[in-house]
């Protein structure tokens, strides 16, 4: 008798497998520059550092991994870095703000994250670790700016490695001089490779292209596909501050540019931006877009997501950035999708 309700037992565990499976389904969010410093802070600081993701936090919340560029240490002190333009350093709130906004990870790889110099780097990463929040693309030598971080969720190990290639190259890291990981082809191919043999899908993170050109640039893609053939199975780029095509290559997806997201700037060319929804569920992989209007004048800094016929234009604009590409998004039911 305790044999048959041993069999019974098991066969209703392998009909119910199926439904396990599906209900196992991990997702990770990308989205693009997050920098809520400069001249607008006041404004910023008058509203609350919650205020500029209040229209997307229904969207980001759910996921397992919430991945953006964070474009300003995040500091009180430190040496400003005079020899560039722009320099931006934002307030210990905004670390909180980014935690509760559903942020879990940050790349720290780009071009303002030594804007005030190391100690403020130093000061970023006490804040983000304090919000309990993971980076990637930045530390005080060379080994800790090229780690990995390595999540298991559900089972599954996702890994994430982010560089630079933007100037200033002072901002880069030395063997024991603080700074952002470079994205040196041969330095990218190992971190990537020695990743693959640790995790079951890997993401990695590139600051490059020129700034407000959708023109994917050929050293853009000569890296994306570095990082790919030596194991990545998503690229996720930023820096231009807007839009740039997609590509499948391989069995991987690559984003070169999701342009802006919270950022303190009143441009009018960064109009429109996305997030990048990544579903994976065992040997099924997808992404989604989700667009959206971050035009300050529209939505002031505070993204909304475009559904209906403004949604599907930037749908369109991204479909003829990728066209060179030969890489088309899928439009169904109000859902944009791209299989890979």
């Amino acid at each position: 008798m305790k044999s048959i309700y041993s069999h019974i037992l098991l066969v209703a565990i392998l009909l119910c497998l199926p439904f396990t499976l599906h209900a196992e389904e991990i997702i990770i969010n990308a989205v693009g520059d997050i920098m809520l410093a400069g001249r607008w802070a006041p404004v910023l600081k008058k509203r609350g550092y919650d205020h500029p993701f209040d229209g997307v936090r229904a969207h980001l919340a759910g996921a397992d991994i919430n991945l953006g560029n964070l474009e300003a240490p995040i500091a009180r002190g430190g040496d400003e870095f005079r020899e560039k333009k722009f320099r931006f350093r934002a307030e210990p709130a905004v670390a909180t703000a980014l935690q509760r906004a559903g942020f879990n990870l940050v790349t720290l790889a780009n071009n303002h994250s030594m804007d005030f110099g190391a100690s403020a780097l130093e000061e970023t990463l006490l804040h983000l670790k304090n919000a309990g929040i993971a980076w990637v693309g930045a530390g005080n030598n060379l080994g800790e700016a090229r780690q990995m971080k390595l999540f298991t969720i559900k089972g599954t190990r996702i890994a994430f490695l982010g560089y630079s290639l933007t100037q200033p190259i002072e901002f880069f890291v030395g063997k024991e001089r603080p700074g952002t990981a470079p994205g040196y082809a041969r330095m990218v191919a190992s971190d990537v490779a020695a990743a693959r043999t640790q995790a079951d899908f890997v993401i990695v993170s590139f600051h490059w292209g020129k700034e407000a050109n959708p023109l994917v640039q050929p050293y853009q893609q000569t890296a994306a596909h570095n990082a790919v053939d030596a194991g990545a199975d998503a690229v996720i780029g930023h820096h231009p501050h807007i839009l740039q095509g997609i590509e499948r290559y391989k069995r991987a997806i690559i984003f070169y540019s999701l342009g802006n997201f919270t950022f303190a700037a009143k441009s009018t060319t960064a109009d429109v931006s996305a997030i990048i929804r990544l579903r994976l569920n065992g040997e099924q992989r997808s992404a989604e877009v989700l667009p959206l209007d971050v035009l300050y004048r529209r939505v002031g800094f505070q993204p909304q997501l475009l559904k209906g016929v403004r949604g599907a234009e930037v749908i369109d604009k991204l479909n003829i950035l990728s066209e060179t590409f030969n890489t088309r998004i899928q439009s169904k039911e109000g859902r944009y999708t791209i299989p890979f």
